[in-house]
């Protein structure tokens, strides 16, 4: 049932040339399945597996101009991504003193990041994990539903990633050394204990071999949907029936809190459309308080810079 919602939901927001069409359909059917009592969980290698996919992809689009680009600009960088920190933690912090959600959790709740390193902050320092998982992760859902409608705005027509059919050509000496990269810098990743280590070891690992031209990094088209998918059923599956019960009351503080850090991050790229000529999509992915994942598939469904979307980043 999961996999048929998905594919309905996706060829209907395809058809509407929704950019992440094949993230945001999964994610809404897993979503709906799963709060009406549906027990279904993803195997955890095919999660791994997915991101590390993300890291990939990203990798490919970093060029020896993206690198010198950024040591150029690298107090920028810092310093959005410092803004984005203090704007959540202060967010945080008014929820806690106004007593809307208590201390702890209210600031693990709205500080940008990975998600799941947040949740085990919280239950470490006593705070109610149930209601930061459902902070984060609503928060996700409406960065990437944001950011889709921002790049039909900006960028019209950039929800055709797929447009040249899901298998094309490929080169298969390629896409070996592309899954050899994927299992090694996964392994790295997951090895350091990093958050988003499985994405993160095979974009580093990935960027540099692709800076010098040691390897031409190949993903077909389903591989790439399939990941997509399963990132998005991973943010859906986290709406359970006990974390929306544990967060109705607070649903209000939660939506106020998330549209005040959108709309600080919203200046933010303004901010660097106005006086460094980035392309207003870029630099909303740049600062956009989301997931990294979700960022990455969004910035690759339109035609916008996606490297540049990273290093502004305070994810992970």
């Amino acid at each position: 049932m999961l996999i048929a919602l998905s594919a309905m939901a996706a060829a209907v927001l395809q058809c509407a040339r929704l950019p992440a069409a094949a993230m945001l359909g999964p994610l809404a059917a897993a979503a709906l399945l799963q709060a009406s009592g549906g027990a279904v969980m993803v195997p955890r290698v095919f999660l791994i597996a997915a991101q590390a996919i993300m890291g990939c992809l990203v990798a490919r689009s970093i060029t020896s101009s993206i690198v010198g680009g950024f040591i150029i600009h690298w107090p920028l960088f810092l310093g959005v991504v410092a803004l984005s920190i203090i704007a959540s933690a202060a967010v945080g912090w008014v929820m806690s003193r106004l007593r809307v959600i208590p201390g702890t959790t209210a600031v693990l709740g709205t500080l940008p990041g990975a998600a799941p390193v947040m949740m085990l902050m919280a239950e470490a320092y006593g705070a109610d994990f149930r209601l930061v998982a459902f902070m984060q992760y609503l928060r996700v859902v409406m960065v990437a539903a944001v950011a889709s409608l921002v790049s039909l705005i900006f960028v019209p027509g950039g929800g055709g990633r797929f447009s040249s059919g899901y298998f094309p050509p490929i080169s298969l000496p390629d896409l070996t050394a592309t899954a050899i990269l994927a299992m090694i810098g996964g392994s790295i990743g997951l090895g350091l204990r990093i958050p988003a280590g499985a994405l993160l070891g095979p974009l580093v690992l990935g960027a540099v071999l692709n800076v010098f031209g040691w390897v031409s990094i190949e993903l077909p088209p389903v591989v790439l949907a399939a990941s997509f998918a399963l990132i998005g059923w991973n943010i859906g599956l986290r709406f359970t029936h006990d974390v929306l019960t544990a967060a109705a009351r607070a649903l209000p503080q939660c939506l106020v809190a998330i549209v005040l850090l959108m709309a600080f991050c919203g200046i933010l790229a303004g901010t660097l459309t106005a006086f460094f000529h980035i392309d207003p999509l870029t630099a909303y992915l740049a600062t956009s308080p989301g997931g990294v994942d979700a960022a990455a598939i969004i910035a690759a469904s339109t035609k916008v810079d996606t490297p540049s979307s990273w290093p502004c980043r305070p994810s992970g």
